[in-house]
């Protein structure tokens, strides 16, 4: 099938795709409320030229062009090929560049992966970047602390202005002290990995020059209006 044709202004976007999950509610048997719910997840995917506005208090926010959703009931691999149709669709071949962003779902970077690492610049959420930093922090620190506080906010802050190569040396530095052990070692020893593995996806300050966003906002929304309130307001159960 042939691409979308696009306006000139939504052709000269860049496209973004972001993909997230969320699980969702289902009758064990069919037509009756008996029987315990099955909970059952639906991967989502959105693809959109991505703009820019300016709000009435001089805010530049990123605005969302043609917007276009896939949603599957099923594995990653049946994802894959519909979230690839979309994208043949959407134009990504001819798109300006092209940018990925997800939270830390490693279902979600395998599709990254094999279908877009190739043509589109991998973003990591920010907050869920930061949520990772958290836990190293409660590792080394006791989390109701205001040291611990201090730390993290320092970190967060590290993280967010460019300084995320020092993160992850500081991460692996800690690792391979004595400060902890036992099940604090192992948080800090996964948290390192996981940095370690989304080291091109944390480079925040790099991607705000670009005007690239920051997080996944852009799905979550589409989770929660799309396919949390279908499925899970009162009497939604399929």
């Amino acid at each position: 099938m042939a691409p979308e044709h696009l306006d000139e202004l939504s052709a000269a976007l860049n496209l973004a795709i972001a993909a997230d999950g969320v699980m969702v509610p289902f009758r064990s048997q069919p037509n009756t409320p008996k029987g315990k719910t099955q909970w059952r997840e639906v991967k989502v995917g959105l693809l959109a030229p991505l703009g820019q506005r300016i709000t009435r208090a001089g805010k530049t926010v990123t605005r969302l062009y043609h917007s276009r959703l896939v949603a599957v009931l099923g594995d990653i691999d049946a994802f894959i090929p519909r979230i690839q149709f979309e994208s043949h669709l959407q134009s990504m071949d001819t798109a300006p560049r092209a940018l990925w962003l997800s939270d830390g779902g490693r279902g979600f970077w395998r599709v990254y992966r094999q279908c877009f690492a190739h043509c589109a610049i991998g973003i990591l959420d920010f907050y869920h970047a930061a949520g990772h930093l958290w836990r190293a922090t409660t590792a080394l620190l006791d989390g109701r602390s205001l040291e611990s506080h201090r730390w993290f906010k320092n970190w967060r802050s590290l993280l967010r202005h460019g300084q995320h190569q020092g993160i992850l040396d500081a991460l692996t530095l800690l690792v391979n002290t004595e400060l902890t052990e036992g099940k604090d070692l192992e948080t800090l020893t996964q948290v390192q990995a996981y940095f370690q593995a989304h080291h091109q996806h944390i480079r925040y300050q790099h991607f705000e020059d670009q005007n690239f966003p920051l997080g996944s906002e852009m799905i979550e929304s589409a989770c929660k209006w799309l396919i949390q309130q279908r499925f899970k307001g009162v009497g939604m159960l399929e």
